[in-house]
């Protein structure tokens, strides 16, 4: 059995409401649950939200594949870790593995979710997450060269490649998140997404960006 977790928040800190704007025609958080009801691997698909009557209001419909829960009150906030909202809902679900992914990245397909299965289901390693591969100059504050020589100049198709969380999916077991207290395990495959399906709305910039590729 696979579970899908969906966490949604009223209160957006940089991104005034981004969780309920419209993108496409259609409120941002209903893409990504449109596109977990048709993954056809996922066989249960749970909302935890602290803004459960809105989404409904705005066309969520709860069904025997979908359940709305209410966030508990000590889970409110923005100090809340994603793994500490993962802990909870883990001690009320029971499934051979989870999925996490966020209603910010509206690009992201059924079909790289189901490849993303997929690669963890080869048992390559404990858990998977996804990624941006970067093979560009990159500096620490301090302008230390992190993973190139300034004095060689290698082109930067010849860079070994340095990899970005992009926040777009996870896929975990319940004992590998009970192991370590997080979504990412200690064998963790790096899963790389497409350029396009790995944005992630996190500034009013990125939001800009989604609706012209939206068009």
């Amino acid at each position: 059995m696979i579970t899908a977790l969906l966490f949604i928040k009223a209160h957006s800190a940089r991104v005034a409401d981004k969780n309920f704007r419209m993108l496409g025609g259609r409120p941002l958080f209903c893409r990504m649950v449109q596109t977990l009801r048709s993954v056809e691997q996922i066989d249960r698909i749970v909302v935890n939200s602290d803004a459960g009557d809105r989404l409904l209001e705005m066309g969520l419909i709860p069904d025997e594949r979908l359940a709305l829960k209410q966030r508990t009150e000590s889970l409110l906030g923005d100090t809340v870790s994603a793994n500490q909202l993962i802990a909870h809902e883990l001690s009320e679900e029971d499934a051979d593995l989870f999925l996490m992914t966020h209603v910010t990245s509206p690009f992201l397909t059924a079909a790289t979710i189901q490849r993303a299965i997929a690669a963890f289901e080869t048992g390559q390693g404990d858990s998977l997450f996804g990624v941006t591969r970067l093979q560009t100059r990159l500096y620490s504050a301090d302008g230390t060269a992190i993973n190139h020589s300034p004095a060689e100049l290698i082109p930067t198709q010849d860079l070994a490649p340095v990899y970005e969380e992009n926040s777009s999916i996870y896929v975990f077991t319940k004992a590998g998140f009970e192991g370590t207290g997080s979504r990412i395990g200690k064998d963790p495959i790096l899963f790389e997404t497409p350029s396009l399906e790995s944005l992630d709305i996190d500034t009013e910039a990125d939001w800009s960006l989604a609706e012209r590729l939206d068009r």
